[in-house]
């Protein structure tokens, strides 16, 4: 399985309602420093409706600015309708943030 084949699987595990970082996923694929590798893969899925990477934020909550299905506001409307309220533009990873 190569490096973006790894991302998706744990990306699909990620519940609704809970959102995780791009780093967060790095290292669990036990690739730390590896946080932009995992913003390509994202950003090529291949099955949007399968994969739900609108579920990963960056380390600050923030949504991202180059969502690859629709822009930033398809991301934020994709997680408000799982649930996630928004502060200041940020999801509040405090709450939120996926702790497998």
């Amino acid at each position: 399985m190569n490096a973006f084949e790894q991302v998706y699987e744990i990306v699909k595990i990620i519940p609704a309602g809970k959102v995780a970082t791009y780093g967060q996923i790095a290292r669990l694929l036990g690739r730390p420093r590896q946080a932009q590798m995992v913003g390509f893969a994202l950003h090529v899925n291949p099955e949007p409706g399968v994969i739900p990477c609108h579920r990963v934020v960056n380390r600050f909550g923030d949504p991202s600015t180059a969502f690859a299905f629709g822009g930033i506001n398809r991301q934020i409307g994709l997680l408000e309708a799982e649930g996630i309220v928004f502060a200041d533009g940020r999801v509040p990873l405090e709450k939120y943030q996926w702790n497998p």
